[in-house]
């Protein structure tokens, strides 16, 4: 299918939907330590901190998993639009919930409220592949990184600014402002991109949690594959759940000067996925270009483990955003092997395995920086843990994968052979 206008029309407003949404939020990143050590009290640690954001991180993915199969198969058989713009609507009462939260409790009142409504990427990454065609749908899924890079970009310097002159609140008025009109926009100007000849009826059997998981087993080939992405999930936490504290702690950072460092992940990933991503991954093709992305992940996780300056967390950002190659390759190569009439199925189980890598993730890289954080006499003080964490698991996701393309090349010879 070649593109058309309507659907670079509708490429280009997902574009900015997801944008609007990452802005949403990273603008709350920085300042979300501050807020809880306001709620807890004086004298409130860093690593204290960390504990209680690594349970609300716990609170979103555990209600996204048990909703975003749901929302996927709603998605396939009402088409992408309804659900997108749900989506977006929940993240604004979250924004608002937690921003005039008077205790804790209701901030895990806000992030329960977002796990539950909480499909736009997985909505969007269907409405992707429904307007993509082989040769572009690579490309077109780096959208997604895109958007993440350049909105983490505005969003936590954003915050980091506002926070720093208004308090740790008023960020989240922001968000909420974002998602809201947001969800405006698209009540206006989104169309629909899945055909009704290729919805199919809605099913219960198939919209819980563990049967969309089990889905994926109807794939075999790929199951390697999907293995590497919830290992590089789980990594992705080291830097996603513990940047703000750790730099706090390691460096002594303001929350500006964390919002700062995060708007230049956002640029390099930016670049990476929304550019070098459509140079690269063409000419190396999708298979190279997830090693190359892996081993490049393995060197930035390294480096910010045992970072001592905080320029350094400048300068290791360049390795670390280049292993953004591997993430759109290997989603690529998963959805060019699945029918049209069940990408939003396949979509909903790939955010059910983030979803399981998010209850995971924060619990696990939140805790480690939390116990070797801690100043104590005898204790090992090393930070920086989670990020050496977040290596290991990248090299286990690089030896499934390297298995799966062996085992694919092995059966393609096996074809050629008997034909």
């Amino acid at each position: 299918m070649t593109p058309t206008p309507t659907h670079r029309h509708a490429l280009t407003f997902i574009f900015i939907t997801l944008l609007i949404d990452v802005i949403g939020f990273g603008i709350i990143i920085p300042v979300v330590p501050a807020l809880i050590q306001l709620l807890r009290g004086p004298g409130t640690t860093y690593a204290e901190a960390a504990t209680w954001g690594g349970y609300l991180g716990f609170a979103y993915a555990g209600l996204q998993f048990l909703t975003a199969p749901v929302l996927g198969g709603l998605s396939d058989a009402y088409g992408r639009r309804p659900v997108l713009l749900f989506s977006l609507l929940g993240f604004g009462i979250d924004y608002v919930l937690q921003g005039v939260a008077p205790s804790l409790a209701w901030l895990f009142v806000g992030r329960c409220v977002a796990g539950i409504t909480g499909a736009s990427f997985t909505a969007a990454s269907a409405y992707i592949a429904d307007v993509s065609t082989p040769e572009n749908r690579t490309q077109n899924f780096g959208l997604i990184g895109m958007a993440f890079g350049v909105g983490f970009i505005l969003g936590p310097l954003a915050g980091g600014v506002v926070g720093h002159h208004f308090g740790p609140r008023a960020p989240f008025f922001v968000a909420a402002a974002l998602a809201l009109v947001n969800a405006l926009y698209g009540y206006f100007a989104l169309p629909e991109s899945l055909a009704p000849a290729n919805r199919r009826a809605f099913d219960w059997r198939r919209a819980n949690p563990i049967g969309s998981l089990r889905q994926l087993g109807r794939y075999p080939q790929l199951l390697g594959l999907v293995g590497a992405m919830f290992l590089l999930y789980i990594a992705g936490h080291a830097a996603q759940s513990t940047w703000s504290y750790f730099t706090l702690e390691r460096f002594r950072w303001t929350p500006d000067e964390v919002g700062y460092s995060l708007a230049f992940v956002g640029l390099v990933i930016g670049a990476v996925q929304g550019g070098l991503t459509r140079v690269l991954v063409p000419r190396l093709g999708p298979r190279r270009a997830v090693l190359a992305g892996l081993g490049f992940y393995i060197i930035g996780f390294v480096c910010f483990a045992f970072a001592t300056h905080g320029w350094m967390m400048y300068a290791f950002m360049i390795p670390y955003g280049l292993g953004g190659l591997a993430g759109p390759s290997i989603q690529s190569i998963i959805s060019g092997a699945v029918p049209a009439t069940e990408q939003g199925e396949l979509q909903g189980a790939l955010t059910g395995l983030v979803s399981v890598s998010s209850i995971i993730g924060p619990l696990l890289m939140t805790n480690l920086f939390a116990h070797f954080s801690h100043h104590a006499a005898g204790a090992l003080y090393f930070p920086g843990a989670p990020f050496l964490a977040g290596a290991v698991l990248t090299v286990l996701a690089l030896g499934l994968v390297a298995g799966a393309f062996g085992r694919q090349q092995n059966a393609a010879h096996l074809q050629n052979t008997e034909a």
